[in-house]
């Protein structure tokens, strides 16, 4: 099943929230799904550097960078540490760096766009709390499935 994302809408339409088309797929992995984690912080990814060195197992990682275009939430040692630690993928509502070594990460990656400047370290945000945006609210425990048709989650695991 090449094409994930439709199958799931035509299986499950009332069990799925397609999030609003805004996201590119960066990973060398096209296709990923997962339980949630999730993480609140607007430009600055100390989060992210604590979570994806931990075990991600049947996970993707779902960052609020609020939007930003400023910074980039996540590179490239960042990208391979989260798939040496069995991250099935990361969803960054902001930006990414290092676009051309995050291809071949085997790891899902969507986000808005690509910034080269890194993000500060200044040790905030918020993890494992519902995050809103692209039309949506995303909580800890959802499963989120992506590929290159897009971006939805289901409060119940649909595929395994």
């Amino acid at each position: 099943m090449l094409d994930l994302l439709p199958e799931l809408c035509d299986q499950y339409p009332e069990q799925v929230r397609v999030l609003e088309p805004m996201f590119m797929n960066f990973g060398g992995k096209e296709r990923f799904y997962g339980e949630v984690v999730t993480i609140k912080a607007f430009e600055d990814n100390s989060l992210v550097r604590e979570q994806v060195a931990q075990d991600g197992t049947g996970k993707v990682l779902v960052v609020d960078g609020g939007g930003s275009l400023r910074r980039a939430m996540l590179g490239d040692l960042l990208a391979e540490k989260a798939a040496n630690n069995g991250w099935q993928g990361i969803v960054l509502y902001a930006c990414i760096r290092d676009v051309n070594a995050i291809g071949e990460i085997d790891l899902g990656v969507q986000a808005l766009a690509s910034h080269p400047m890194k993000t500060e370290k200044r040790g905030l945000g918020d993890l494992n709390v519902p995050v809103t945006f692209a039309g949506t609210t995303i909580k800890p425990g959802d499963y989120l499935y992506a590929d290159n048709n897009g971006v939805l989650v289901s409060t119940v695991e649909l595929t395994g």
